[in-house]
């Protein structure tokens, strides 16, 4: 299957390397390639594009603008894939229907993966012939329950992988998600509460009013509590009913 593309991006080195990034890529056909959005959506007017790999920051019409009018769109409504140094503008992203957000600087193999997300978006089209919005929906629902989420904190949202999270502890309003690749955990302003409602299920439990943690990541379970790490977290009297039924698969 070959999808049909087009690079923007006011950057003439940024540019290049993705139009690079395109043309190594052997289910990708580069369309055309364009420094302004406005540019970019004669274009799109005018051509069969599946997806478009879009920077934010540019004159005239920015990239979040241009998704607007894509989104509005009944006819020639690529996916985007946004390519861009600003972190800050990834929630808009998604508001938007993104199907990915690349933070520059990013290499081939992050570029790779956010091409295979376009594949399946397309593929999936084609083989149950889902509406865009059902197929969106599926690749988004995948994405979070398979890699990662987005959490505030301080001013900016960070991307946090699933696979990254030991356990999460709650403080009030606050949460402390604790990371295999960092010994300071991050601290965000959300409550623990949200988080369970965003997270997997089959990767994640609430075992205490003041933990989530990540099944994968436990080393040794007791009947009532188990470890991670060096911590030992106690199972809360309302979740013992379903860590008993978690615990079962272990016996």
């Amino acid at each position: 299957m070959i999808i049909n593309c087009i690079a923007v991006d006011d950057e003439p080195l940024a540019l290049g390397l993705v139009c690079s990034f395109i043309e190594q890529t052997p289910f990708l056909n580069l369309i055309g390639r364009y420094s302004s959005a406005v540019e970019a959506l004669k274009a799109i007017h005018t051509q069969k594009v599946d997806v478009v790999f879009l920077d934010i920051q540019m004159p005239d019409l920015n990239g979040i603008e241009l998704a607007r009018v894509l989104d509005n769109s009944k006819v020639n409504k690529p996916r985007i894939i946004f390519t861009t140094a600003y972190n800050q503008f990834a929630l808009e992203g998604y508001r938007v229907d993104a199907l990915d957000y690349l933070l520059k600087p990013f290499n081939y193999e992050e570029f790779l993966h956010a091409a295979n997300k376009a594949l399946a978006y397309v593929e999936l089209l084609e083989k149950s012939n889902a509406t865009p919005v059902a197929a969106h929906a599926a690749i988004i629902e995948e994405r979070i329950e398979n890699e990662y989420l987005f959490l505030k904190v301080e001013y900016q949202l960070v991307r946090i992988a699933l696979n990254d999270i030991l356990y999460i502890e709650g403080l009030k309003d606050y949460v402390k998600v604790w990371l295999k690749s960092n010994e300071k955990p991050i601290l965000s302003l959300t409550s623990l509460k949200s988080l369970e409602e965003k997270l997997p299920s089959k990767k994640f439990m609430r075992v205490h009013r003041s933990f989530i943690v990540s099944l994968d990541k436990i080393n040794s379970i007791t009947r009532n509590a188990m470890q991670i790490g060096k911590i030992n977290i106690t199972v809360g009297d309302q979740y013992k009913e379903a860590f008993s039924k978690f615990l079962s698969k272990w016996v």
